[in-house]
């Protein structure tokens, strides 16, 4: 790879990311482990709160079923995050709520059988929370035959480093709405924690000398912690009393109902609303976001194996992993979490700012997350942390995750034109595509495609809105059918240098990094 002058490059491609303070499998000292854990909960309580504060009003809901709804969501994130860093990739990956099943559970929430205004709201809550369980137990199936199958194995054979670019870019910079659009809602609140944020742990850690250790690792505690006790000050102090009821729900710390609603002590159960209710139509909807959220998640797993320095999965282990996202998705049904679980992106972005790609660290996570969401009451106070706040640290760590699928393109031959082409393309079409599907929405109050068949309607609607998943299939596409045959074009898309992991046993560090405990390869496909 030497230029005409005889020099190597100066910046060679790597098969892990250098300067990660702890890899996957070098775990820090138990406190500073605690603390990065507590962390990685801070970070996805967002999701986890966001997304049930949204739906459960829509479904007839009071702040007692949306606290319980959280903390559900909360435990089985918990349970799903051990699974996937046990049994399931074996990576650092956080299993939280996903956007990408909202638009399919808003359209069952609208669906006419539950518009009846007469009813109990609490009763129309239950029936609408037992339709959406139906639908998700039936879609988690999707995942769990393409992944324990092997299927998904075989897709990923053909994944190259030019393809993967766009997928793992988009799955970052594709969610760009809830960075800064939330942080405009509380201005006031919401800059101060990106402008503090910033400056702790990118500037401190240069200033003073601990700062690296201290400040790197921890700023989004000192930030939160800061700007939080900052908006209750603000909220104590009256500023908020003659505003908008838009304005308080997202600036007051007081406004979330949460506390009061929780339990001291509930441990959720499955079937905890009842019998599930199942609709066909709803049921192939679900499954289309569910493959929607399976193409995402295969680019989230790999910003999070970058970002734990560990080396390029081999596809059976993706494949592993997708099987267990599909059991995850099956857990969040059978214990009614409005949602599904997939990678969250957030806490990939976390681990690049702390550079700590710990498989312990986000495993203690996943203690807090349980163990706060059967003490209801404490996990409600850190529930209750306004929302501006996470869309702050959002347009960090998004923008991490975005960035590290640009650094693929360290294996691939920026001067092709095919190349180019692919990358263009892709990345322009999967910004365009769903920004016309959205703002489509946005304008009609509808989706662009309006049958009289409502899940057909979301079986085109949500993957056409997804960033991640239209460049993602497009670069995938046009990788591997435009003059795939050239010999040149294999060194052009960096495919050879991935050519090692393409088995579980072509890399030694692939047996480090992804080998599950207890002898349990032998029943999952590795070739």
């Amino acid at each position: 790879m030497a230029d005409k002058s005889g020099d190597p490059p100066p910046h060679p491609p790597k098969d892990q990311l250098l300067g990660i303070s702890y890899c996957i499998t070098s775990p820090p000292p138990w406190p500073e482990a605690v603390l990065l854990g507590f962390q990685h909960f801070l970070v996805m309580l967002g999701t986890s709160v966001i997304i049930p504060t949204a739906l459960v009003p829509q479904m007839g809901g009071r702040n007692e079923e949306k606290a319980q709804v959280i903390q559900t969501l909360l435990f089985v994130a918990g349970i799903n995050t051990l699974n996937q860093t046990v049994f399931g990739t074996r990576l650092p990956a956080v299993m939280g709520a996903s956007y990408t099943f909202v638009p399919t559970t808003i359209s069952i929430i609208l669906a006419g059988r539950f518009s009846d205004n007469a009813a109990d709201p609490v009763d129309r809550f239950k029936r609408t929370m037992r339709a959406i369980q139906g639908s998700l137990i039936v879609a988690s199936t999707l995942q769990i035959v393409l992944g324990f199958s092997g299927l998904w194995r075989n897709v990923a054979r053909f994944l190259s480093p030019l393809s993967a670019v766009p997928l793992v870019a988009l799955v970052g910079f594709g969610l760009y709405e809830l960075g800064f659009p939330g942080v405009a809602k509380c201005v006031e609140i919401g800059l101060p924690e990106l402008i503090i944020l910033v400056f702790i742990s990118q500037y401190l850690p240069h200033v003073i000398h601990f700062g690296k250790k201290v400040f790197g690792q921890f700023a989004v505690l000192f930030a939160v912690v800061i700007v939080w006790i900052y908006a209750h000050l603000l909220t104590v102090g009256g500023a908020y009393n003659g505003a908008a009821p838009k304005t308080q729900a997202s600036c007051r710390t007081d406004r979330a109902g949460l506390i009061d609603a929780a339990p001291w002590i509930r441990v959720p159960y499955p079937f905890q609303w009842g019998p599930p209710s199942f609709d066909a139509g709803e049921a192939f909807a679900m499954m289309m976001a569910s493959f929607v959220a399976l193409v995402e998640s295969t680019g989230a797993f790999m910003a999070v194996q970058r970002y734990a320095s560990a080396t390029h999965m081999p596809p059976s282990v993706l494949s592993r992993g997708v099987g267990w996202q599909g059991v995850g998705i099956l857990i969040a049904a059978l214990f009614g979490t409005v949602n599904a679980a997939s990678v969250s992106v957030e806490n990939a972005g976390l681990m690049a700012l702390t550079r700590v790609g710990s498989r312990r660290v986000v495993q203690i996570s996943a203690g807090f997350m349980i163990f706060f969401s059967i003490l209801g009451k404490f996990g409600a106070v850190f529930a209750s942390i306004p929302t501006p706040i996470f869309a702050a640290l959002y347009c960090v760590f998004f923008a991490y995750v975005g960035v590290v699928g640009v650094s693929f393109l360290q294996y691939c031959n920026l001067n092709s034109f095919r190349t180019l082409f692919i990358l263009g393309f892709s990345i322009f079409m999967g910004l365009s595509i769903p920004q016309y599907f959205n703002e489509y929405l946005a304008i009609n109050g509808r989706g662009a495609v309006h049958t009289g068949a409502r899940w057909f309607n979301d079986i085109v609607n949500v993957p056409f809105s997804s960033e991640a998943f239209v460049a993602g299939c497009l670069a995938y596409f046009l990788d591997n059918t435009l003059h795939k045959k050239d010999g040149q074009i294999r060194k052009d898309r960096g495919k050879q240098w991935w050519d090692k992991f393409r088995t579980f046993k072509g890399d030694t560090r692939s047996e480090e990094f992804y080998s599950l405990p207890f002898n349990l390869n032998k029943y999952f496909p590795s070739v």
